[in-house]
């Protein structure tokens, strides 16, 4: 018989449905069963694509002697990290604060019936090794505990909750010195490879943004070089289009294969960004940077789209081969043999050149990753990838998970609309309208946002902080497109609501409402997305701009004095505060944000695409036709043809020739 999992709209949660163990969703009446029944509970959080959640589940949580011990010896609660993050970053926190810092998924913890964690862990095996105690040693010791030492448990889990709640306060701090913020992420800059620290390495895209606002030589070359040997790399995946979420080595060869959309989303935006800051003499790196933003997009068209026109949220790492059987990323790898099958010899050693795969290979059983060495012709590279992407089609597939999450659906909207203008490509921005409209339909709900829908039903869980600013921003970027004032009007309505409910006495954002648990979660570091309140930074301001909203401004400024310990602390790990305090720094030194308003009803007229291209970075672009209501003044008494550029105070006459653009929008007053 299928557990309570089955009618979950979460398909992590799905995958467990059939199995012997009696699964909870997280809610008050699991916990009041706990209590009823006076065990512990056994908390298990992951999510779909995650390849070490398979490796668990298909160890432990399929074995019956082991379901049949949790059922008659706790309660038994599963999350899935995607839709319950809230959950997710208080359970994470607990688990690194009593493993020296070390955490993942999936994550285990055990707790007592009010929801206090007093045993957390990772994967554990089913017989000891490397380390770890078999899994079911830990629930026989856990249970024998709670039998004989209850009481020193719960006294473990009082300490656990006093010292993350004790730790939780953000301390004041003047602004950071920026000189020093930069040196302190140039230390750490991989001078070989690109990217920062060593491996495992991930992609950091809130940095490289923060590192590409002012275009000096300096930063720059830190953001392009990475953003070179990213695109490079085995993390890219040159056939198929789309990043990986993390590499395994320094080098970007071999990477961890699952497909997220958040990494993907923001990624798209800061190529995009990084094109526009890169030289038009330097024609090589300016052709593999479009190269990796359009196979980001072809990517996200192809596999990455429900029925419903929304952005699914991942695909597997694992998938099987010619014989059923089930590995990591053997999807995505080659040898010569299987280019010469697809190519013929004399395209299959190009390839084989090309992409760097030798007969000794860069994975398992003489497999390789694909890295682009050299300087390919681009021509011949897209006829070779289009034909073993044809190729790599009649293979099995990796599974998708369909969970539509609203934040990582905000940050595609934005990238798609930025790239979709940059580019000329109408299609793009098609695409971000669909996606917009699908989060209005579904999970705008009695003027609340929630979390995430599966298959057009959304779920009960309210939006965090990052869900409603990622969707606010993405709304206003559409606004900026279209000329439409009713998606400023949507964005405004969730800005204003998320200061309402996620305001910290401080003047930051908590990440998520009261779960009613020990902490309420919040985190001022980005990991690979913008921290909850940077995403809601990001949305202010950019409301604020378009909507004329001065109160919503001084509200970001308020905010955003609260990331400011954290960048001066660990700058790396903080690239959206960061590029925020570069972007005040720019306005202190003459250079406000603009508000380029081109007063024409095509979305792409040539004055438009090159606003878009040219705006300093924390700008806003509105074009929409003469006439249009909505946008406060920004259109009032303008005419058709011509751009109107306001830094501030400061307006400057009207362009009607893009050559002219750059004085109005660079000039420093």
């Amino acid at each position: 018989m299928p557990n309570r999992l089955s009618a979950s709209t979460s398909d992590y949660l799905r995958q467990h449905a059939s199995q012997a163990i009696d699964w909870w969703e997280w809610s008050d009446e699991a916990l009041a069963s706990a209590a009823e029944l006076d065990r512990p509970i056994l908390l298990s959080v992951g999510y779909a694509s995650c390849h070490w959640c398979h490796v668990m589940s298909a160890e432990s949580f399929d074995d019956y002697a082991i379901a049949q011990y949790i059922n008659e010896n706790f309660v038994a609660i599963k999350v899935d990290r995607q839709q319950r993050p809230d959950l997710d970053a208080v359970f994470m926190t607990a688990t690194q604060a009593m493993n020296n810092g070390a955490g993942g998924w999936p994550m285990t913890a055990f707790l007592t019936p009010d929801g206090q964690p007093f045993f957390t862990g990772t994967y554990f095996p089913p017989t000891a090794s490397d380390g770890l105690p078999a899994f079911r040693d830990v629930l026989e010791a856990l249970a024998g505990a709670w039998a004989t030492q209850r009481e020193s448990l719960v006294q473990t889990a009082d300490a656990v909750v006093a010292a993350i709640t004790s730790g939780a306060a953000v301390h004041a701090a003047q602004t950071p010195d920026l000189r020093v913020a930069v040196d302190s992420v140039e230390a750490t800059f991989d001078l070989i490879h690109g990217g920062f620290g060593t491996a495992p390495k991930f992609p950091a895209p809130t940095l490289l943004d923060a590192l590409l606002v002012k275009g000096d030589p300096r930063t720059l070359e830190l953001a392009q070089r990475t953003l070179e040997h990213m695109a490079r790399g085995g993390i890219y995946d040159q056939v198929g289009g789309g990043f990986h979420r993390y590499a395994v080595d320094a080098g970007w060869v071999v990477p961890h294969f699952e497909k997220m959309l958040y990494d993907n989303a923001l990624l798209l935006g800061t190529y995009v960004r990084g094109w526009r800051r890169t030289a038009d003499h330097d024609s090589g790196l300016r052709a593999l940077l479009e190269r990796t933003a359009y196979g980001i997009v072809e990517w996200l068209e192809r596999e990455m789209v429900s029925e419903e026109g929304a952005f699914i949220a991942g695909l597997d790492a694992d998938s099987c081969d010619i014989r059923g059987a089930v590995h990591e990323g053997i999807f995505y790898l080659w040898n010569p043999e299987l280019l010469y099958d697809a190519l013929g010899k004399e395209l299959g050693d190009w390839a084989a050149t090309a992409f760097h795969v030798t007969a000794g290979g860069t994975f398992d059983d003489g497999l390789s990753t694909l890295q682009l060495r050299g300087r390919p012709d681009f021509a011949k590279l897209q006829q070779v990838s289009e034909t073993l992407l044809a190729e790599r089609e009649t293979r099995f597939r990796p599974a998708a998970d369909q969970l539509v999450v609203s934040a990582w659906n905000g940050w595609a909207i934005s990238s798609l609309v930025q790239g979709a203008l940059v580019f000329n490509e109408p299609g793009w921005l098609e695409l971000a309208l669909r996606a917009a409209e699908h989060l209005v339909a579904v999970h705008l709900v009695d003027g609340d946002l929630r979390r995430s829908s599966h298959e057009g039903v959304a779920d009960s869980t309210l939006g965090g902080a990052e869900d409603f600013g990622a969707v606010a921003e993405a709304f206003a970027a559409l606004a900026s497109a279209t000329g439409d004032p009713q998606w400023l009007r949507r964005a405004e309505a969730l800005v204003d609501r998320a200061v309402e409910i996620f305001s910290h006495p401080d003047g930051g954002f908590y990440d998520a409402v009261d779960t009613g648990l020990f902490d309420r979660p919040r985190s001022l570091t980005d990991n690979v997305t913008p921290s909850g309140t940077s995403a809601l930074i990001a949305a202010l301001r950019s409301v604020a701009l378009l909507a004329e909203r001065p109160d919503l401004a001084a509200r970001a400024d308020e905010a955003a004095r609260t990331t400011w310990a954290v960048v001066a602390e660990t700058p790396r790990f903080a690239g959206a505060a960061l590029a925020d305090l570069f972007i005040a720094d720019e306005a202190r030194r003459g250079l406000k944000p603009a508000v380029a308003v081109v007063v024409a009803a095509d979305p792409f007229a040539e004055l438009a695409r090159a606003s878009w291209r040219l705006v300093p970075a924390g700008s806003a672009v509105l074009t929409a036709a003469e006439g249009t209501a909505g946008f406060g003044t920004h259109l009032e008494g303008r005419v058709d043809g011509l751009v109107y550029v306001c830094r501030g105070t400061v307006c400057f006459d009207p362009v009607d020739d893009y050559n002219e653009l750059k004085t109005p929008l660079w000039s420093r007053v």
